[in-house]
C-alpha cells in the first residue's frame, strides 16, 4: 500500500477530510465483508436503531484482529500521528502521540481502554448512520480511516459517507465523498485546526452515512484508540 502523505496532510488541512482511491483489493474487500456472519470475529455487536444512532448495524472485532485490519491500523498509525501532532500544536493542546501505534496503545491500556475498536458496519436499504463522534474514552487520537467493501451502483445505490463541519460563528459545512470499492476515506474524529480571521481556530467535525436505496454496503472503519 502506498500514500501520498504530503498530498493527504495538504488536503485534510483544506477540506477536512482525504479520499484515497484504490487501496484495498476487491478480493480483499469481499473478504473482510464475509467476515461479518462469523461471530468469532467480534466482540461486541450494535443495531443502531435502539440507541438512536440510525438503522443499520456495526460489530466491533475482538483481539487479535484479522491481518489486514491490524496491518492498515499499524501503517497508517505513524504518518498519521506526525499529522496530528502537527494539528495540536497548531490549536496549542498539550497532548502529542507517540510515533509508533503499541506506543499509543499503551496509553490507552494504561488508562483502562483495552477494547478493540475497528469495526465493520452493515446497512440494507432504508439504512443510514446519524452524525457522530467516535469518542471512547479520555485518550482520542484525533484521525481515523473508512474502507468501503462494497460496490456502489451494483452492490447497492446511496449511502454516500457524509461530513459536516462547524466552524465559529458559521453555519455548519458539509462534505459529500463518492467512494468506489477499496478506497479509504482519512477524516478527523472530532476536531481539527482551521485558519480563521483571529488566527488558529478548533472547529468541531461529525460524520455520517446517508440513507442507503437499495442493496446492501459493508464499510470497514479503522479507529486507533481503544474503548473503556
Amino acid at each position: 500500500m502506498t500514500f501520498d502523505w504530503h498530498a493527504i496532510e495538504e488536503t485534510l488541512n483544506a477540506d477536512g477530510c482525504a479520499h484515497v482511491p484504490g487501496v484495498l483489493a476487491a478480493d480483499d474487500c469481499a473478504a473482510l465483508a464475509r467476515t461479518y456472519a462469523d461471530p468469532d470475529c467480534f466482540r461486541s455487536r450494535v443495531v443502531m436503531a435502539r440507541h438512536g444512532f440510525g438503522r443499520g448495524e456495526y460489530q466491533y472485532f475482538c483481539y487479535p484482529l484479522p491481518p489486514l485490519v491490524a496491518r492498515l491500523r499499524e501503517q497508517l498509525y505513524g504518518p498519521l500521528a506526525a499529522i496530528a501532532n502537527r494539528w495540536y500544536e497548531a490549536m496549542n493542546l498539550p497532548v502529542r502521540f507517540p510515533a509508533s501505534h503499541a506506543g499509543f496503545l499503551a496509553r490507552c491500556h494504561a488508562a483502562g481502554q483495552a477494547r478493540p475498536t475497528p469495526l465493520l458496519l452493515q446497512y440494507e436499504a432504508g439504512d443510514y448512520n446519524c452524525l457522530h463522534q467516535d469518542l471512547y474514552g479520555e485518550h482520542v487520537f484525533p484521525l481515523q480511516a473508512a474502507f468501503l467493501l462494497s460496490r456502489p451502483g451494483i452492490d447497492f445505490t446511496g449511502g454516500e459517507f457524509v461530513l459536516t463541519e462547524q466552524r465559529p460563528r458559521m453555519q455548519s459545512r458539509v462534505e459529500v465523498v463518492p467512494l468506489g470499492q477499496g478506497d479509504c476515506v482519512i477524516f478527523p474524529v472530532f476536531h481539527r485546526p482551521v485558519n480563521g480571521t483571529r488566527g488558529i481556530c478548533r472547529v468541531n467535525l461529525r460524520h455520517g452515512v446517508s440513507r442507503v436505496r437499495s442493496g446492501r454496503r459493508h464499510t470497514l472503519g479503522v479507529i486507533f484508540h481503544d474503548a473503556e
